[in-house]
């Protein structure tokens, strides 16, 4: 499913890459070893370049950076790579959110509007620092007690337990942590009127997102979301060279697509997230044309 998601994600993007995911089972408790990264390593060169991988939930950047001494199919590394690509997909999403909000509200003005956001990893905290610098009010939830405490510091921030958070009083969602958190069992729960997060695969189920329609909730579809962190992959790989201002320019496709999808969904009455899928399964069929 994360595979297909990455597939996905890189169609409505309208990138030249397929999708795939690496998962490394192990315990998320313990430090990871230098044998277990040697060994990814290996499995990364034996691919050689069909698949690279970059930081990701439990893969950290220096681990990133130490792959990247062992193998060239790593990128977004501190070395030879365009560094952390986390706060590019925060920029994504809080770009995407904005549209999302706009779409709803007429405006893009979040001063005031309480957004709740699930998950202060890298990308979490970037879009909270956006989003605190437009005026919003903040309630956050994370497992990590020294993250929420630093967000209570810095933004001011409202905390909730991590079972609480679809039930704060808020205006928009924003899940930035695990996939799976919108349910049959959590949307009647939900308070917020917009969900638009940087999580991968925000729904339990593809039909979930109907029960969000049905309850008046505005969904921006995940993959088209957090799609900045593939767009800056896509130009690190691009043979003229990584070039901050051509991604910049591409991120600013992500409200257009979702403004698109949004409209679409709306004059037939379907899902977002169906939408996005159409678009997405047209561009595989027809070939993905690389941006200018």
């Amino acid at each position: 499913r994360l595979s297909r998601g990455m597939t996905y994600k890189a169609a409505v993007a309208n990138l030249p890459l397929g999708g795939g995911k690496a998962v490394i089972w192990a315990d998320p408790a313990k430090d990871k070893t230098p044998a277990l990264l040697d060994a990814y390593a290996e499995m990364l060169a034996q691919l050689d370049g069909q698949y690279f991988t970059a930081e990701d939930v439990g893969l950290s950047l220096a681990d990133a950076d130490y792959l990247r001494e062992r193998t060239r199919n790593v990128t977004g590394t501190t070395k030879g790579g365009s560094g952390n690509p986390s706060p590019v997909t925060a920029h994504g999403v809080y770009l995407g959110l904005k549209a999302a909000f706009a779409f709803r509200n007429g405006h893009e003005n979040l001063s005031g509007v309480r957004i709740a956001v699930q998950g202060l990893g890298s990308v979490g905290w970037a879009l909270c620092e956006r989003l605190q610098a437009d005026g919003a009010k903040l309630i956050v939830s994370d497992i990590d007690e020294n993250r929420v405490a630093k967000a209570v510091a810095t933004f001011g921030a409202e905390v909730v337990g991590a079972d609480e958070i679809l039930l704060a009083d808020a205006d928009i969602f924003a899940p930035c942590a695990l996939g799976a958190v919108l349910s049959a069992e959590t949307i009647p729960s939900l308070k917020a009127k917009i969900v638009a997060g940087a999580a991968n695969n925000q729904l339990a189920k593809h039909d979930d997102a109907r029960l969000l329609m049905e309850r008046g909730v505005l969904y921006a579809p995940d993959y088209v979301l957090n799609a900045g962190g593939l767009i800056n992959v896509a130009c690190e790989l691009d043979p003229e060279g990584y070039d901050q201002q051509r991604v910049l320019k591409a991120l600013q496709e992500i409200p257009t697509t979702l403004n698109m999808i949004f409209q679409r969904a709306e004059q037939l009455g379907r899902p977002t997230n169906d939408i996005a899928r159409d678009i997405a399964d047209e561009r595989l069929l027809q070939g993905v044309v690389p941006a200018a």
